[in-house]
């Protein structure tokens, strides 16, 4: 599934959004930076911020089981993305925490912090305002088409099997972090869980969002797939415009 993308001259209008949401492990990030990248757009991984806010939560303290203490906390660091598909970057209070929010745990964690509604609606908002900050951008996360950003030009739903979801994030993760593709499937069903049942703007797809079963697919099917969407997008804006 995760193999090389080179970068084509197709271009997109500046100003188009895409929303691409759907669980973990069903390539997500490596779609959207693909897609970014080949169209010339900005890139968002809005999962990597609410992994930052977490992180920081346990680096100071914070207990995320308590959702009273960490709806305190969210106000408090200062979260910096930068926008580049071929280079996404993460700061918190200025500190590179790219590397740190990837932990096991990191992401034992991030559904508990996730689901308060003050982290919610702060980095919602941040969101928001990246995405409409400059030029056209592809924005990944789980609720980017229902809730950050509803009237995006284009929104993609990611799906694949729980057993090739589990083999590409076992892939993923190396020494220290690596787990069996029992366990590590097992932690998958229990954060979908967790994220599709949560009160908070839960993992959904959009009413007028485009499925894609990524189970079969290379990376570089799944990217064609999704850019031919977003020129059949464009297209179709440009002749009602």
């Amino acid at each position: 599934m995760f193999v090389t993308v080179e970068t084509a001259a197709r271009t997109a209008p500046v100003a188009v959004i895409v929303a691409i949401d759907g669980p973990s492990g069903t390539g997500k990030s490596s779609t959207s930076k693909a897609v970014a990248a080949k169209l010339g757009l900005r890139y968002l991984d809005t999962g990597a911020q609410y992994r930052a806010i977490t992180w920081w939560m346990l680096s100071n303290g914070v207990d995320v089981n308590d959702p009273a203490a960490v709806a305190t906390a969210a106000a408090k660091p200062t979260i910096v993305s930068g926008t580049d598909p071929g280079s996404p970057a993460i700061t918190v209070d200025g500190a590179d925490a790219a590397g740190p929010i990837r932990t096991r745990e990191v992401t034992a964690a991030v559904s508990a912090v996730s689901a308060v509604p003050e982290v919610r609606a702060r980095l919602t908002e941040l969101q928001r305002q990246i995405a409409r900050a400059g030029r056209g951008i592809v924005v990944e996360g789980r609720d980017i088409g229902t809730t950050v950003l509803p009237d995006a030009d284009l929104k993609i739903f990611l799906t694949a099997s729980p057993e090739a979801r589990a083999a590409r994030r076992s892939g993923e993760l190396k020494g220290k972090e690596a787990t069996g593709l029992a366990a590590t499937r097992e932690a998958l069903i229990k954060r979908d869980a967790a994220d599709s049942g949560r009160k908070v703007s839960p993992l959904a797809k959009a009413d007028d969002a485009h499925e894609v079963d990524t189970t079969e697919l290379t990376l570089e099917q799944v990217v064609e797939c999704v850019v031919t969407l977003v020129e059949t997008t464009a297209d179709r804006a440009g002749q009602s415009a």
